[in-house]
């Protein structure tokens, strides 16, 4: 269940991504009602088996069976809440009517790993970012040249050209990133926790600013709910100067 919007007295039009069929948006009846059968079942977060009855407009979902109950951990905890709320955000703006397997398949594995809190939250919403934009054909890259495709390692991270770039296309003023904060990048692009969850507080830090100026840049509108998450220190996403955009397209 990506998220939910008020119909009439008791009524919901609930946005879902599918398995089979993409982002769908339904009608449930009665949900707000005391007594509904399903109502909690088709909260955000929540992962469900759902019938729907067809209609001309919106479909009306009919019947649904709770296969991961994970919003009451997640929205029991601030972090967990704002994190999970930038992923379903980012779901909901990467996927449409065409089904996605891949997609589907992260972010109900990032909202599972999420209630349980198996790593910090804001280094979970940061895998799973990185990972939806790479299904989305936005891989970045951490260590080979994103323009040329020279061998790397290197330290100059231009977001508009898709990640590190050498020093010869690399733009004048272009942010340097040390090798730990590269490495955690690197790590949760693969899922590499051994190595994300043994990263120090700055590191994450700085590796969050560096996920949320990519992700904005590709979204083009942004998230709104990235601004709510909760992260122990905060730096300034780092991107290129401006001028320098023109220079490369970003990468397809």
């Amino acid at each position: 269940m990506l998220r939910t919007h008020k119909l009439g007295e008791a009524d919901r039009i609930v946005t879902l991504l599918t398995r089979q069929h993409g982002k769908v948006r339904a009608v449930a009846r009665g949900v707000r009602r005391t007594g509904s059968k399903f109502g909690a079942r088709l909260e955000p977060f929540m992962v469900a088996d759902v019938q729907f009855y067809e209609g001309r407009s919106l479909d009306t979902i009919t019947q649904a069976v709770t296969l991961g109950s994970y919003g009451a951990e997640i929205t029991a905890d601030y972090a967990s809440y704002t994190a999970a709320s930038a992923m379903v955000e980012t779901a909901d703006k990467l996927t449409e009517e065409e089904p996605s397997l891949q997609q589907y398949l992260l972010l109900v594995g990032a909202l599972r790993s999420l209630s349980r809190g198996e790593h910090g939250p804001a280094m979970t919403l940061d895998s799973y970012l990185l990972r939806a934009l790479s299904m989305a054909g936005w891989a970045p890259s951490f260590h080979d040249c994103a323009v040329t495709g020279e061998a790397g390692p290197h330290s100059a991270f231009v977001v508009q050209l898709g990640g590190v770039v050498s020093d010869a296309v690399a733009p004048p003023g272009t942010p340097r990133l040390d090798g730990s904060t590269l490495e955690l990048l690197a790590a949760l692009l693969t899922g590499d926790w051994a190595a994300a969850d043994a990263s120090e507080g700055r590191t994450r830090s700085q590796a969050s600013g560096i996920v949320a100026a990519y992700t904005q840049w590709h979204l083009e509108r942004g998230l709104r709910s990235l601004e709510h998450v909760e992260r122990s220190q905060t730096t300034k996403p780092q991107t290129a100067p401006q001028q320098a955009a023109p220079q490369q397209a970003a990468p397809q």
